[in-house]
């Protein structure tokens, strides 16, 4: 008879943050259909001490932005009824800049030429494959708002 010692990794113990990275004071809006999804981009963000809130759909994500000075948009390309893709040219058209120019990532656990061109020409001004790198998906936004 075999024994196994299992030992539990705490959750907050996923990201090991980089502690020279920080996202403090930035506003980010993270749009996913699948609740772990959004819960763990929104832990891994905090985690890097960005203020973040979390919506289900593109029409979620439209009465936040119209609400909440968002700084940076992470977005599934991937959603039921309003895709990523329309919600990033939605955000794109409107008048008032402080919307239509919000940096924004796009996610998706199917990453293609071709998914990667749509997401591009939608409007997303980076392209980023599921399963999510924490310290990566930090470094992207630093880089998106000129921290690095």
């Amino acid at each position: 008879m075999a024994f196994f010692a299992v030992q539990p990794i705490l959750f907050t113990d996923f990201a090991s943050p980089n502690k020279f990275l920080s996202l403090s004071g930035l506003q980010v809006l993270v749009v996913d259909d699948n609740t772990d999804t959004r819960t763990l981009i929104g832990l891994i963000l905090e985690e890097f001490s960005a203020q973040v809130r979390t919506v289900t759909s593109a029409r979620d994500a439209l009465e936040v932005l119209a609400q909440w000075q968002v700084d940076v948009l992470i977005s599934d390309i991937a959603m039921p009824r309003e895709n990523g893709c329309l919600l990033i040219r939605c955000i794109r058209m409107q008048e008032d800049k402080r919307v239509s120019q919000i940096p924004a990532i796009a996610i998706t656990a199917w990453m293609t030429e071709h998914g990667r061109a749509i997401a591009f020409e939608s409007g997303f001004d980076m392209y980023i494959e599921k399963p999510i790198d924490p310290e990566g998906l930090a470094v992207a936004i630093a880089q998106l708002v000129g921290r690095k």
